[in-house]
C-alpha cells in the first residue's frame, strides 16, 4: 500500500475532469440502489468509501444501522455535517481499519478501482466484516462501456482498460471488466452469487450532464437504459457483483 497518497487531494475536481458528475448522483446512484435492493439483508450496512455521503443518504431508507469508513477526513466532515448522528463514521484506510463487528450488508461502489491492493481489502471483507449470511454489493466503472469504447476509437484513450491521466489524478489504479472484477472477488475467497450491469451508457459523463439539463431525455428513456443494461451488462456504465462469504483463502 502506498502511504503517501493524499485522499483529500484525490477527491478534488481538476480543470479537465470532475471527481463526480451530476450523472453519478442523479442517475447512477438511484439505479444502483434499485439494482441492490432485491438482495438487501435486513439489519446493518457498512459502506466502504462514503465520500461526502450522497450515496449514504440513499441507504438510510433501508437501514437504521449505518456505518461508513472513509479515508478522507474532509469528505467525512462534510458527510457528518449533512447526515448527523444517523450514521457512524470511521476515518480510516480500509487496509488498516479496525471495526468492532460484522455487518449484514457491505456496500463498495466505485471504490475498488482506487485501491492499491483490492484483493487484500476484499479478503478483509470476506474474513472479518461480513456476517455469516452477509452480502457484499460491489460496483465499479466498466472498461467496456460504449462511451469508453468510443473514446478508444476516437484516439482519446489507448485501450478500454487504460487508466487516463485524469483518472490517475483522482486515485484510480485500474479499470475493471466483468471478468477481472470477478477474478479479484474469487481470489479473495468471496462467492459470486449475482453479476449484472447498471445502465446502458454510450455517452461520457460530461455529455450526460449537459443532456440532463434539457428535456431531450425522459424518465422513461432512463428506465429503458437501465433495463437494457440488464440485458447487456458488458455495455453498462457500471458492472455489479453481489457476493456472499466464501471459503477462506
Amino acid at each position: 500500500m502506498n502511504n503517501e497518497r493524499d485522499y483529500n487531494l484525490e477527491m478534488q475536481d481538476t480543470s479537465v475532469h470532475r471527481y463526480a458528475y451530476g450523472f453519478d448522483f442523479d442517475v447512477m446512484h438511484p439505479y444502483m440502489v434499485k439494482s441492490f435492493q432485491p438482495f438487501f439483508n435486513k439489519g446493518s450496512v457498512l459502506e466502504l468509501g462514503s465520500f461526502k455521503g450522497d450515496f449514504t443518504q440513499r441507504l438510510l431508507p433501508f437501514f437504521d444501522d449505518v456505518t461508513c469508513v472513509e479515508a478522507s477526513d474532509v469528505a467525512i466532515a462534510e458527510a457528518a455535517k449533512n447526515l448527523g448522528e444517523t450514521v457512524m463514521f470511521v476515518n480510516a484506510l480500509f487496509e488498516t481499519a479496525i471495526l468492532p463487528r460484522r455487518y449484514d450488508n457491505i456496500v463498495l461502489t466505485h471504490v475498488l478501482e482506487h485501491l492499491d491492493d483490492p484483493v487484500l481489502v476484499l479478503r478483509r471483507i470476506n474474513h472479518e466484516w461480513l456476517e455469516q449470511n452477509g452480502r457484499l454489493f460491489l460496483a465499479c466503472p466498466n472498461a467496456n462501456a460504449p462511451s469508453r469504447q468510443i473514446a478508444v476509437k476516437m484516439g482519446l484513450i489507448s485501450h478500454n482498460t487504460a487508466v487516463t491521466t485524469a483518472e490517475a489524478e483522482h486515485g484510480h489504479r485500474r479499470t475493471y471488466t466483468l471478468d477481472t472484477l470477478e477474478r479479484d472477488a474469487v481470489a479473495a475467497g468471496l462467492k459470486v452469487v449475482h453479476r449484472s450491469g447498471i445502465f446502458f451508457k454510450a455517452l461520457a459523463n460530461f455529455q450526460w450532464d449537459r443532456l440532463l439539463q434539457t428535456d431531450i431525455v425522459s424518465g422513461e428513456y432512463l428506465d429503458g437504459c437501465y433495463k437494457l443494461g440488464q440485458q447487456y451488462p458488458d455495455l453498462c456504465s457500471s458492472i455489479f457483483l453481489m457476493c456472499e462469504r466464501g471459503d477462506a483463502k
